[in-house]
């Protein structure tokens, strides 16, 4: 049984000559996502670990689809999907995960644990909270089509979002750190819960 751990690694590119540098919008994720990968290899979790950097999640998620639909993996052999795509700035110390509506193994573990003290992580946008519904936002997306379990964590879109102001220096890194300890803790509860 495997846990994909996912991030994209594209952004918008240049665009009238202007650079799209995507430091939230996600190298925020892919760094992550790397950083984890490093701390899994030094302390082995029970599940098979999967880390992905996808392309083409700004051209309608085409990474993440053709991830699930290659066989590459055999989907039954995927408990969770955990995805991560803009964790490195947030104004009100807030980072959300979504898709524990669609889980209640997820729901629990989420609900019922103080992962940090602080920042808050807010179990909303699954579509059942007058929230803008984020189940389709990034590449989480294919992973929930296919009925995998999924986590995904962002924070809310700000001022730089798809915006060539989206640079490291607008990064807020004790939020950012935080978020990524708060992320590699959950992947822990649900590593010994899960399996």
């Amino acid at each position: 049984k495997y846990i994909v751990i996912s991030a994209h690694y594209d952004h918008l590119g240049i665009e009238n000559g202007k650079v799209f540098n995507g430091a939230d919008d996600n190298a925020s994720g892919v760094s992550a996502l790397l950083t984890m990968a490093k701390y899994l290899k030094q302390h082995p979790p029970k599940h098979a670990v999967i880390f992905v950097a996808f392309d083409g999640e700004e051209q309608d998620l085409q990474g993440s689809k053709y991830f699930v639909n290659s066989n590459i993996v055999p989907l039954n052999k995927i408990t969770l999907n955990i995805n991560m795509d803009m964790i490195s700035r947030s104004d009100n110390n807030e980072l959300f995960v979504v898709g524990t509506a669609y889980n209640s193994a997820l729901k629990k573990v989420i609900s019922h644990t103080n992962f940090s003290k602080k920042i808050k992580l807010t179990r909303w946008h699954d579509g059942f909270d007058c929230k803008t519904d984020w189940t389709y936002s990034s590449d989480h997306t294919w992973f929930y089509k296919k009925d995998i379990p999924f986590l995904y964590f962002g924070v809310a879109d700000h001022d730089d979002y798809h915006e060539p102001t989206d640079v490291f220096e607008n990064i807020q890194p004790e939020f950012y750190t935080e978020a990524v300890n708060t992320i590699l803790s959950v992947f822990k509860k649900l590593d010994d819960y899960l399996y």
